[in-house]
């Protein structure tokens, strides 16, 4: 990973702190929790913002979608996107792509992780179900997907400050 300090009047920022925050993520969505803006492009070239409930593993995000939703569509036809996060010490944005999981292997390793955070999953078949609807999403079922930062750039705002640019290696 290649960082770069925005602000050489401040500390550069440690990947590990927003790591550390990304890790404790609640998934309960709304104003339970932190927020996940996505942003998709849709076929006009004009921006789609729609926020999503997010779990961080193996530098990897996670989401879910309807099928038929705005960003799924987005992402089938181009997988780049972004996300914005404020964290609490730290505003994050990060840029990747996104893509669909069917491995069944990840889809239950990943159904475990939101369910141990208090938002229960289950897989069946390609899709996860949920015993819940989610205001802003069609009902259950849903996809699963996969989101690889390939840069960041955070801001701190509390605690010490400063900017800074990451770009990963771990981008597959």
């Amino acid at each position: 990973m290649e960082s770069i300090n925005l602000n050489p009047e401040e500390p550069e920022i440690p990947w590990s702190r927003a790591v550390d925050q990304l890790d404790k993520l609640e998934p309960r969505g709304g104003s339970g929790g932190p927020t996940c803006w996505l942003t998709t492009t849709r076929t006009d070239g004009r921006p789609h913002v729609a926020g999503v409930v997010g779990f961080w593993t193996d530098d990897t995000l996670y989401f879910v979608s309807g099928p038929t939703t705005r960003k799924a569509q987005n992402i089938a036809r181009d997988p780049r996107c972004s996300f914005a996060i404020s964290l609490p010490d730290l505003d994050l944005v990060l840029d990747g792509m996104a893509a669909r999981v069917t491995d069944a292997q990840i889809l239950n390793r990943v159904a475990e992780g939101f369910a141990d955070r208090g938002w229960p999953l289950e897989v069946t078949g390609e899709v996860v179900n949920a015993p819940f609807a989610a205001p802003t999403a069609p009902d259950p079922p849903w996809n699963l997907y996969a989101f690889s930062p390939d840069t960041s750039l955070g801001v701190a705002t509390a605690g010490a400050g400063g900017a800074t640019r990451w770009r990963f290696s771990f981008v597959g």
